[in-house]
């Protein structure tokens, strides 16, 4: 038998009947899934130090556990001291396998570890059923090693749903594992 990720399975087995018989979906294949997932870092300190793109870039292929690519800038800012297609950022898109190990430890291993941690905002949808958090400490992460760190960074983290509407895409995540505030289960 071939590798199948926890989530994928929970996903087919315990999700979707949940899904189809609260929004009453006739078809299996209306039921909203994760698409894809997008790690995206901003690095305002890479237009002065390039050593920092280099970090960002490993650190991010560490905790995506595929290559980063880097970011480009589209204009030429002076106030900033940008030109255009300077490194100004890192990112990832997960898709798949990948895609639900990441939410996995992201759910398990990683948010726990927030200091202080109450649960992700639920107001952070964009109104087609797609959600996207913040993470102001790259360092909650397993892979990373805080001895290696020069600098910590946050990033986003983007779920992109075949969801319609944004209860549809909450529930699936819910349903998921990701720990939102004020909601009764």
């Amino acid at each position: 038998m071939s590798y199948r990720p926890r989530l994928k399975s929970v996903y087919r087995d315990e999700i979707v009947p949940k899904l189809m018989e609260k929004f009453q979906y006739s078809s299996i294949m209306q039921v909203p899934r994760i698409e894809k997932i997008c790690l995206n870092q901003g690095i305002g300190a890479a237009t002065a130090d390039k050593k920092v793109i280099e970090n960002s870039l490993s650190e991010m292929s560490m905790i995506a556990g595929q290559k980063a690519v880097p970011t480009k800038a589209k204009k030429s800012i002076s106030n900033f001291k940008l030109r255009e297609d300077m490194v100004i950022g890192v990112r990832v898109t997960l898709r798949d396998e990948r895609m639900y190990e990441f939410l996995d430890r992201l759910v398990a291993v990683a948010l726990p570890r927030v200091r202080d941690f109450r649960g992700v905002n639920d107001k952070s949808f964009d109104g087609r059923g797609n959600y996207t958090m913040g993470i102001t400490e790259h360092i909650i992460f397993p892979e990373i090693d805080l001895d290696k760190v020069n600098k910590i960074t946050g990033m986003d983290v983007t779920f992109v749903t075949s969801a319609n509407t944004d209860a549809e895409a909450l529930e699936l995540l819910k349903l998921m594992g990701l720990p939102f505030k004020n909601q009764k289960n």
